[in-house]
């Protein structure tokens, strides 16, 4: 992480409790140092134990991401720096519209029986992300399920965890044609969310750029760059 990208995150980052005297055990490393080793097990698809050994020790690395997780400062980090980047670019901070589609991945050893499924569509035996993001491709939410989970079935779950935070005013979806039925519309109407379907072209097989729709394939695409997310290694589906 260069300088200037610290400046950013560290501004951003939410405080532990210990640093504002409400108890709990002050950490040992050095959260920049603790960022990078996590940064670099995501983009290089290492395992935990075999990060540089000029990063901060394995086991350190793993409780801190595990910890921050936990408490939801992960989480808080990354939407403070979504936030900031969508008012540089000259928008308010929380979307109105979105767009949502899914990206199936294969499954490793380690990912046990219960949670994972077979994609017949994609050939793929693992699980399913289920992703939101505004109409730049900035992610807004993320859930995940066995792949033979329709996304229809699991995309009201994906909607209620965006919206049950306080503020959020998106009130639009974009998404493909696997997002049809009553029972969706319904789960979104509840909170005053329309979904809007963007089909393909009648008669077309070849690669087209759909309204709206590219800049959700554009994010699936960014993550599937790092090697971790290639492969559903995790054997909790809250952590892949």
């Amino acid at each position: 992480m260069t300088d200037a990208e610290w400046d950013q995150v560290k501004a951003s980052m939410p405080v532990p409790a210990w640093l504002e005297g409400r108890g709990g055990r002050p950490e040992a490393y050095c959260h920049r140092e603790m960022v990078d080793a996590v940064r670099y097990v995501v983009d290089n698809g290492a395992k935990w134990r075999a990060t540089p050994v000029d990063l901060p020790a394995p086991r350190k690395v793993y409780d801190f991401f595990r910890r921050w997780s936990r408490h939801g400062y992960v989480r808080e980090l990354y939407q403070r720096l979504r936030r900031l980047q969508r008012e540089r670019e000259g928008r308010v901070a929380e979307p109105g519209a979105g767009i949502m589609d899914a990206q199936s991945v294969d499954g490793s050893e380690t990912c046990p029986t219960a949670t994972r499924g077979i994609d017949g569509n994609k050939r793929r035996d693992g699980r399913k992300r289920r992703i939101l993001t505004d109409t730049g491709g900035l992610l807004l939410e993320v859930t995940v399920t066995p792949a033979n989970v329709h996304d229809s079935v699991a995309a009201p779950e994906l909607i209620d965890a965006f919206m049950a935070e306080p503020g959020r005013l998106l009130k639009l979806v974009w998404a493909d044609t696997a997002y049809q039925g009553p029972a969706l519309a319904d789960a979104f109407a509840t909170h005053g969310v329309r979904v809007e379907v963007v089909k393909r072209p009648d008669g077309t097989r070849e690669l087209v750029v759909l309204a709206r729709r590219w800049a959700v394939e554009r994010t699936l695409g960014w993550l599937s760059r790092t090697r971790r997310l290639n492969r559903d290694h995790e054997r909790r589906p809250e952590r892949s």
